[in-house]
């Protein structure tokens, strides 16, 4: 089968977040198996969660970890040319869903599995869920892996156009609840306005994102080289009569490495105080490894320059793993998440080669 077919086979899962991974789970064990894979299936919170881990070679003697997410965004709402499930080729790209955030590198990594000499080192494949809502699969993973002698160096394949980025901010999401008085809108006087209230603690947020904007760090490496805020959702009101008593913002910050997400979200807690509480819900880490590990050095002939990551990854859970993580791979962050996705069908096949030829150097 062709990388081109994997792909296409791949994209036909419907993975978006909100839905079971075991259909795409049960095709690649079964790939991966046809190649000498020990696979094993580890249950994940949610109905039809799961991780992959397929191991080869032997075990204990620190070879490589190659990492992806199985799950995609939704696609609701946005303006698809194509069937988002069904691959397109279009122009030299591969069109459809996750094709380039991050199937083609799943694809891709299938592919280069029959290429693969006798291992002398061990090799891992780590395929998660829920990457897309918080990397709440290899959160899972921590736990369950704790402990177990694992590879140090993993790949991480996100699309990254083959630059090599050793580093990546985190994201916490927040909810702000904002709570007032109900009355007839005829008499607003005698209610308190819970959506007013949110209108002043976003400004309150614009304030403190302002000032998080002035605290700079790592600006060598990072595009925005500052905690960014993001207010993502607001949801407020029953009827347009009524005075709202309840008003909710849903909202993100990225972490710089170093940063203790607990004390940011305390200070976004202190700046809105007077108008709502906050809760810090979900914190995916960030990513800081050291440069000039043996996989840097690995990809160098592969790679079109090295820095960070705008986004974030699997790679800060897998740290606590011990697990020092590089993120490289084919397509551009630019088109993921966007209608008419895609990946460049030469960069497909390309990702082939040097999966290939970075697990023969290292674990061969």
């Amino acid at each position: 089968m062709s990388v081109v077919e994997t792909l296409s086979r791949l994209v036909e899962y419907p993975t978006i977040s909100d839905r079971p991974v075991t259909g795409i789970g049960a095709y690649i064990a079964e790939r991966c198996e046809a190649q000498g894979f020990r696979v094993e299936r580890l249950e994940a919170p949610g109905e039809g969660k799961l991780n992959l881990i397929c191991s080869r070679g032997p075990s204990g003697t620190d070879g490589l970890v190659l990492s992806g997410h199985m799950d995609v965004v939704p696609v609701d709402g946005q303006p698809w040319s194509v069937d988002p499930f069904r691959v397109t080729e279009r122009g030299g790209r591969l069109l459809g869903r996750g094709t380039a955030d991050m199937k083609g590198f799943i694809a891709a990594t299938i592919e280069a599995l029959a290429r693969l000499p006798k291992l002398e080192r061990e090799l891992v494949l780590a395929f998660t869920c829920d990457e897309e809502v918080g990397c709440l699969g290899s959160r899972d993973l921590v736990g369950k892996l704790s402990g177990r002698p694992l590879p140090s160096l993993c790949l991480i394949g996100e699309p990254t156009s083959f630059k090599t980025f050793r580093m990546h901010p985190g994201h916490a999401a927040m909810r702000l609840v904002c709570t007032g008085k109900a009355a007839h809108s005829s008499k607003p006087d005698l209610g308190d306005n819970a959506i007013r209230k949110a209108a002043r603690a976003i400004d309150a947020l614009e304030a403190l994102a302002e000032r998080w904007r002035r605290e700079v760090r790592f600006a060598d490496m990072l595009e925005r080289p500052f905690v960014v805020l993001n207010v993502a959702r607001i949801d407020g009101g029953g009827a347009i009569n009524i005075v709202p008593d309840r008003c909710v913002i849903d909202l993100g910050f990225r972490a710089l490495p170093g940063m203790d997400e607990v004390h940011l979200a305390g200070e976004v807690g202190a700046a809105v105080s007077p108008w709502a509480t906050a809760e810090l819900v979900r914190v995916t880490p960030a990513l800081l490894t050291e440069a000039g590990t043996d996989l840097e050095g690995l990809l160098a002939p592969f790679s079109r320059g090295t820095g960070a990551a705008s986004f974030a990854t699997d790679g800060g859970n897998l740290a606590k793993l011990g697990m020092r993580s590089l993120v490289f791979g084919p397509g551009s962050i630019d088109v993921a998440h966007k209608a008419d996705e895609f990946v460049p069908v030469d960069e497909l096949h390309h990702a082939v080669d040097v999966v290939a030829e970075v697990v023969a150097r290292r674990c061969g």
